[in-house]
């Protein structure tokens, strides 16, 4: 065989780069794309100063430039290879920042206020500031502490969320070891209730249910489907960890976090927390690199173990007030089943839901081998015996936000939530956390903390030891960062997003399952469907002034409770109810509060109020005598019995609306629509209705759709409605399906997996397999 000259350089390794190169690059607006033949895609910033390297032709990114390919900068190695190595290379100071997720950004950053931020020392001014910049604030924890997890709230379009992110990510490739951004973000495909659904048109982002509605439909497959449209959308805003999903069970009626759950059955909950981990973390096709995983992935960040759904009286965690979760009924257990059976048992390749977060919440006398009460974020035999050994769990676990902050007032969603151990330095307090085997700080943007606990660390174990204890983690964090393909293309192409993110088959999909989410209550002499041309009277509904959970108030307003210019489309409509065939009544279930009250506390009493569902003032004449759980710093008693107090819900007015309405129809059908958040006693006003919807935070369009006729209901109910709050107050919050149910007029009972269509009862296979 003959022997170029050629062919010797070659073999040697002395050929010049450009002569072996294989692989193509093209300019992509701000960074550039390189093709590999039979390889990965790369993107990378012109600016931000990395070069390429070519071995055997093909092209690898130099992220820390040292002029050679290190295992984790070849993508043609397992993930759990690369992220070892780099893990290996890592200083304390940037593990410390992997250990890091950022507090709430917003883009672009508020003046002002909770998700404030500057941009050269001033705020954001439309028209003078790019909204896509990076903000001072964001620029300092990339790069003096190492942070490379952020949480993505509100984005002003997607496409300048998609610029916002490039800006973030050749920021983060140009400095340290070029570790790219793992952006992530709560739920975002809540709906806009009076926008108009439009099959031709697509939107923002595309809207769904709230959880609580998709588990109404008791279909994983549909579940999948939303986790599948969400990871698309997702991907195009940059965001590649969702927080989600919630998967507590439900057991506690009052729970203010209630809805965001999939219900209070164990089976259901496990089925969907599969069916949206599968959907979410599974890459198809040409998407996919290894194992499921690839570049339409996201990391689902399963939420809140062991399961937060029993506290105290339906109080939340969120508060200092409602820092107990309790187990009257000895079924701690059965709360982990969502997990163990369901996030980390999935059937698809990903295998298992890649992060967890604990709940606030103190699991009171459950910690049986070391017997604190400490918060889960905190407690060794919940994170280190229960999650790490017993589920045998070796993703990332990431404490609930803002958990190692100082608690200061007892009824502040923002306060500090380092409960049951509040008098802890905020050193120590990272310290426990990280001996708990957690790797991450939700909420902390600081890396000093962290590596003060280090320290501590380094004098109790040695520093071999406690150097072992940070690579593991840092190891399980790098692993999510791998696994999507952000290592080798963090970038987007703002239009590319604008075109994804609220695509028109994504926006029917999630109308889709609106309508399919809608549970029939009560169909009285078939009052539904309405005959076409029905005259209606939708009567205005008062909302009393209010404030949201980070202060922010909305005035008292009096004005429809409905998109009243959608409803004409439907039906005519009048504001008199003597020309009206029929009433269409549109209310929220009962709203009472947290369950606390400042004032009761200067006015003698301990401050705890009961939680209502029901709207009339309620008593709590069957509350315990005695709390089971209690105490904190900022109390003198550990009793947190309401027993014999009063409490007031502020829409009261509702069930007044309902009975003013069927006076004023004098005989004629009145119609009643529920946007339910919980459980409710619907004794107060179910008789004066001969039609009940329940919805589930849907678009106004797909109760009409219903109404009309022009879909069929075919939801049921995945909790069970209470007869009365006597039966609340004596029932276990840690247990499902112990409450007496409420038996309609029509002789119906409402627990769980009741639904009607027009044919009466629902009784098919879904009914069957989770009862």
């Amino acid at each position: 065989m003959k022997t170029t000259l050629l062919t010797t350089l070659t073999c040697l390794g002395l050929l010049p780069a450009v002569a072996q190169q294989k692989w193509t690059e093209t300019t992509a607006g701000t960074h550039r794309i390189v093709k590999n033949p039979g390889g990965q895609t790369l993107g990378y910033s012109a600016e931000s100063g990395i070069k390429l390297l070519t071995i055997n032709g093909l092209a690898f990114k130099d992220l820390n430039r040292n002029g050679t390919l290190d295992a984790y900068e070849d993508w043609r190695l397992p993930v759990d290879k690369r992220a070892a190595d780099l893990a290996r290379k890592l200083t304390v100071e940037e593990i410390a920042g992997l250990m890091l997720y950022s507090s709430h950004q917003s883009i672009p950053a508020r003046a002002g206020g909770y998700f404030a931020g500057t941009y050269g020392g001033k705020p954001f001014k439309e028209g003078e500031i790019d909204p896509s910049d990076l903000t001072d604030q964001q620029q300092r924890f990339l790069k003096e502490d190492n942070l490379r997890h952020v949480l993505l709230t509100s984005v002003q379009t997607p496409a300048i969320a998609a610029q916002w992110n490039n800006k973030l990510q050749a920021y983060c490739e140009g400095v340290g070891k070029g570790i790219p951004a793992n952006n992530s973000s709560d739920p975002r495909h809540g709906t806009v209730a009076r926008a108009e659904y439009n099959a031709a048109a697509g939107g923002r982002i595309s809207m769904w249910p709230s959880s609580l509605g998709m588990a109404a439909t008791f279909s994983p497959d549909l579940v999948e489907q939303f986790g599948q449209v969400a990871a698309a959308e997702y991907r195009a805003l940059g965001i590649t960890t969702a927080l989600s999903p919630q998967v507590d069970m439900a057991t506690e009626p009052r729970w203010g976090r209630f809805e965001g759950t999939f219900g209070e059955s164990p089976t259901l909950s496990a089925a969907m927390a599969r069916a949206y981990c599968n959907g979410f973390q599974t890459s198809m096709s040409t998407n996919e690199v290894a194992g499921g995983w690839g570049f339409g992935s996201v990391n689902a960040m399963v939420k809140h173990w062991p399961g937060g759904g029993a506290g105290e009286a339906g109080r939340d965690a969120h508060y200092a007030n409602g820092k107990y979760a309790v187990y009257p009924g000895k079924n701690f257990a059965q709360h982990m089943i969502p997990f163990k059976t369901g996030a980390f048992k999935l059937n698809g390749k990903t295998g298992m839901a890649a992060a967890v977060m604990p709940y606030y919440t103190i699991s009171w006398n459950q910690d049986t081998k070391n017997g604190e009460n400490v918060a889960n974020n905190y407690n060794r035999y919940i994170i280190g015996d229960l999650l790490r050994k017993q589920a045998g769990y070796d993703g990332v676990v990431c404490t609930d936000w803002n958990v190692t902050g100082d608690h200061k007032v007892m009824d502040s969603f923002v306060d500090g939530k380092s409960w049951g151990v509040e008098k802890l330095s905020l050193a120590e307090r990272h310290y426990k956390i990280l001996m708990a085997g957690v790797d991450q700080f939700g909420g902390n943007n600081d890396k000093l903390p962290v590596l003060a606990a280090y320290q501590m660390g380094v004098k109790d174990l040695g520093e071999k030891a406690m150097r072992t204890r940070m690579e593991q983690s840092a190891v399980r964090l790098l692993r999510n960062i791998f696994r999507v393909g952000l290592f080798e293309n963090p970038y987007l192409n703002p239009t590319e997003t604008s075109q994804t993110v609220g695509r028109t088959d994504f926006m029917k999909a999630g109308y889709e399952a609106q309508v399919k989410s809608v549970v029939m209550l009560k169909n009285k002499a078939n009052a539904l469907p309405l005959a076409a041309g029905k005259t209606v009277y939708v009567p205005k509904r008062f909302v009393a002034a209010s404030r949201n959970f980070l202060g922010m108030e909305t005035p008292a307003s009096t004005d429809y409770p409905v998109n009243i210019d959608l409803v004409k489309k439907y039906f005519r409509v009048t504001d008199n109810p003597a020309e009206a065939d029929v009433a269409l009544v549109f209310i929220e279930n009962p709203k009472s509060g947290i369950g606390y009250d400042a004032e009761d506390l200067k006015k003698g009493g301990n401050g705890y109020l009961p939680i209502s569902l029901q709207y009339a003032d309620y008593t709590a004449t069957d509350a315990r005598e005695t709390s089971l759980a209690g105490g904190d710093p900022m109390e003198t008693f550990t009793n947190r019995s309401y027993k014999g107090k009063t409490v007031k819900t502020r829409n009261i007015t509702d069930v007044q609306l309902v009975k003013d309405t069927r006076q004023q129809m004098n005989g004629k059908p009145v119609l009643v629509v529920i946007n339910v958040s919980n459980p409710m006693v619907f004794s107060e006003f179910e008789g004066d209705a001969n039609a009940l919807l329940v919805s589930f935070n849907v678009q106004d369009q797909a109760v009409l759709d219903i109404l009309s006729g022009k879909a069929e209901p075919s939801a049921l109910l995945p909790m069970q409605m209470p007869a009365s709050m006597s039966g609340v107050e004596k029932q276990a919050e840690d247990v499902p399906f112990d409450v007496p149910c409420y038996r309609d007029s029509e002789g119906h009972t409402y627990d769980f997996g009741f639904g009607m269509n027009w044919k009466g009862i629902i009784s098919d296979r879904r009914v069957k397999q989770y009862h």
